[in-house]
Parts: structure tokens; C-alpha cells; sequence
């Protein structure tokens, strides 16, 4: 939902007093066109805002927001490829969308109109994050700071789940994870103690809280005021990073092609970064490249961002380089588990030459870093050769299915 926040306040259907209804993907599976938390907005006129699917199920999903406006209820939908009929309403890709489908303002803890319209008073990259219950209980909890929220001393998360202290104590482990991450996800609890199986042996309907944080660009800190970082500086913003650029020499950084980053600092890069880490400036999204390919830049720079959690620290040069600029490290003191974590030479194997070519090749090392930890890279293949699902499955099946690993499966 947060991404039609900043939206909906000149959506016409909804300045007006419409009713309206929001359609969440909450759940999905194999190869799907929208990441989870994707929504899109119905009016009671059929108007639409946001897009699910760019088209394949967007029908369906008006129908759904419409019967839901009509009942006043909320309702899961589940849609996928059905091979035995072609043309029915389902993802052509062959993935599998469950889509949440909630009126709006039905009641006081329902999510409405007015609420969401106070939050698009937010700047777009202001931190904010929403916990909405699907299952019966339904309700919504805004953060207003993700980053700092802890579940166990909120009153309306506690509201939210029911007021059992071993509920919330559960709902703590997962929800703040993934609000101080900026991230999207499904949180699935137990049901409180004494909810017991009713006579039938059916069994009690565990509580499914989706969770949508945002939180500030993450940073990229470019290290290297040469061309090199001149084509990295756009591909990085292309990211949605926001980007740094850091030299310790004014006639290279102070150049006109830099000033598209979003700061351009001139310091020494290791003293830099120091004073970023000290003011909290820098966290475990936060990624480095170092480009300078100068000992005397790189050595000290490494060492200072070896100590820090971040997402990714890569250097570049040669193999020959890599191998002295390791020697120095460990002669110096780094230890040699924070050597696993340096990416050098920096970037993938991807035959690149040119400044823009070595630009993709840093960009795509850094994405499959951060989308597949504890993956190395040989397994990396073209599409074309690899087989199953092109996404991983984030989720499973159903909202309302418990994980396998879930204490009262």
C-alpha cells in the first residue's frame, strides 16, 4: 500500500468520498510480475489506481474490490496459470498471486481514506511502515519509526494481536526484523493459548499480520573520483541508491560529471567513512566501492569499512593487486573471516571493459549479493539455462498457511 500512498491524494474517486476498496499482493509464489506489497486502489465506480499484475489479472481483482464494497468484507483471492483452461483469468507467466482485498473505512480499525491521506503527507522517502491483520480480526498499526519500533512496548500491536503477551512476544521476533530492514513480508503466529480445536478437529485460524516498511534510500559510497565512478554514479541512483561520492583530491572530485551524485565530499576516504559509521550514517544496507585502486586510499579504507556491518564492500583491481592488497590487510590486522566479506576484484564476471560495462558488472554482483546470500557466484547462470521458478518463492501458498516449520503444525 505504500507505494500508492503518495498518490491517492489527488486520486479523484478519492478526494470525492468514494468508497474504495485496496487490493494487496500479500503471498506469491514461482514467477510473478509484482514484488509482495503491490497494490492498487478501486473505487466504487470501478476507477483504478496502481496496477498488480500490468494486466493479466486486474479484471478479477475489480470484480473482487467491488463484491467486497458491496458486503463490507474482506477476502483473500488466489490467482495463478491454469494449463487446462488458456483463457482463464490467471498469470500467463505461470506464478501464483494471493491478493488481499479490503473496503476501506469500514471501521475504526480498518484502514481508511483519511489515514492513508495523512501519511502521503509524508515525504516519499520518509521512514513509515504499516502492520495489517488479514485474518478476522483485521485492523492496522502505523510506524511512524520503523528502525526504532519495538513491538513488545506498543500498545496497539498488542491490540492488533489480541492483548496475549506471548502472542505479541512471538509477533516481536518477526515483525522487527523486517521493519528495521525497510522490507516487505508475511508474519504468520499461533494462535493464543487456549484456543483449543473445536469438536470437528478443525483447526484454529493462526494470525496473519502483512507488514510494509520503508525506510530512506539505501546508501552507496563510491570511493574514486575517475571514470570509473563517473558510470557507477548513475547506476547506482538507477538502484534507488542514494549515492556518495568521496575523493580525497579537489581537482578530481570538484569535476562537473559528479555532480549528479547526491553528495560529493572531498576528505580522505577512510577518515570519511570513520565519521559517517560514528553518526550513524551508514547501516547494514549501506554499500562500498572502493575504485581509488591507490594503497594509500584503499588499504586504510578497507580496514575501516571491514569493521562495519554493511551489505557490500568491493575494491577494484587486478588479481595481482588483490593479492597485495590482501597481504597488507592481514599485516595490518585484519582479520581474516572480515577478508571473506571483501568483493575483490569487484564486480561479476562479466567480460566488461569500458567504465559503463564495469559499471553493470559492480551493479549486478551487488544485486545478487543482496538477493542471494549464501549463494556463491558460480551459481549465478543465465535464465535460459537454469530450470523451476525464474523468483524464489518468498512465500507460501496461502496467506493463512502455516510455514512446515511452525510449532502447531
Amino acid at each position: 500500500m505504500l507505494d500508492l500512498i503518495p498518490s491517492l491524494g489527488s486520486w479523484r474517486p478519492a478526494v470525492s468520498g468514494q468508497r474504495c476498496a485496496v487490493a494487496t499482493i500479500v503471498a506469491a509464489g514461482g514467477s510473478v510480475p509484482r514484488p509482495l506489497g503491490t497494490s492498487m486502489v478501486v473505487s466504487e465506480h470501478g476507477d483504478v489506481l496502481g496496477s498488480l499484475s500490468g494486466g493479466c489479472v486486474e479484471g478479477a481483482v475489480v470484480d473482487a474490490a467491488l463484491a467486497a464494497m458491496r458486503d463490507g468484507g474482506s477476502r483473500l483471492e488466489l490467482f495463478g496459470y491454469s494449463a487446462e483452461d488458456a483463457f482463464a483469468v490467471g498469470l500467463s507467466c505461470g506464478g501464483e498471486l494471493e491478493v488481499h482485498i479490503q473496503p476501506l473505512g469500514y471501521s475504526l480499525e480498518a484502514m481508511d481514506v483519511a489515514m492513508l491521506n495523512s501519511l502521503a503527507g509524508h515525504h516519499s522517502t520518509a521512514a513509515v511502515a504499516l502492520i495489517r491483520r488479514l485474518d478476522a480480526g483485521g485492523g492496522v498499526v502505523v510506524v511512524q519509526d520503523p528502525v526504532r519500533f519495538r513491538a513488545m512496548e506498543s500498545p496497539e500491536l498488542a491490540r492488533l494481536v489480541g492483548d496475549h503477551p506471548a502472542t505479541v512476544y512471538a509477533a516481536a521476533a518477526q515483525l522487527e526484523p523486517l521493519l528495521q530492514g525497510g522490507r516487505t513480508g508475511l508474519v504468520r503466529l499461533a494462535p493464543p493459548d487456549g484456543c483449543s480445536y473445536s469438536t470437528d478437529q478443525t483447526r484454529p485460524e493462526p494470525i496473519a499480520l502483512f507488514v510494509e516498511s520503508r525506510l530512506p534510500a539505501a546508501r552507496m559510497l563510491i570511493f574514486g573520483a575517475n571514470d570509473f565512478g563517473a558510470a557507477l554514479l548513475p547506476a547506482g541512483k538507477l538502484l534507488g541508491y542514494d549515492v556518495t561520492l568521496c575523493d580525497a583530491r579537489p581537482a578530481f572530485s570538484r569535476q562537473s560529471r559528479f555532480l549528479a551524485a547526491d553528495h560529493v565530499v572531498t576528505d580522505w576516504p577512510h577518515r570519511y567513512l570513520a565519521a559517517e559509521a560514528a553518526a550513524g550514517r551508514v547501516d547494514g544496507r549501506t554499500v562500498v566501492c572502493v575504485l581509488t585502486h591507490d594503497p594509500k586510499f584503499d588499504i586504510p579504507l578497507l580496514e575501516t569499512a571491514l569493521r562495519l556491518r554493511l551489505a557490500y564492500v568491493g575494491a577494484m583491481g587486478s588479481r595481482r593487486s588483490h593479492r597485495q592488497r590482501i597481504d597488507a590487510l592481514l599485516a595490518d590486522g585484519t582479520p581474516a573471516e572480515a577478508l571473506e566479506r571483501l568483493h575483490s576484484p569487484i564486480g561479476l564476471d562479466l567480460g566488461a571493459v569500458t567504465p559503463a560495462e564495469v559499471a553493470v558488472s559492480i551493479t549486478a554482483e551487488i544485486i545478487a549479493a543482496r538477493g542471494r546470500a549464501g549463494h556463491s557466484q558460480a551459481s549465478l547462470a543465465p535464465l535460459k539455462d537454469g530450470s523451476g521458478p525464474i523468483h524464489p518463492t518468498s512465500e507460501p501458498r496461502s496467506a493463512h498457511e502455516p510455514r512446515q516449520e511452525d510449532p502447531w503444525t
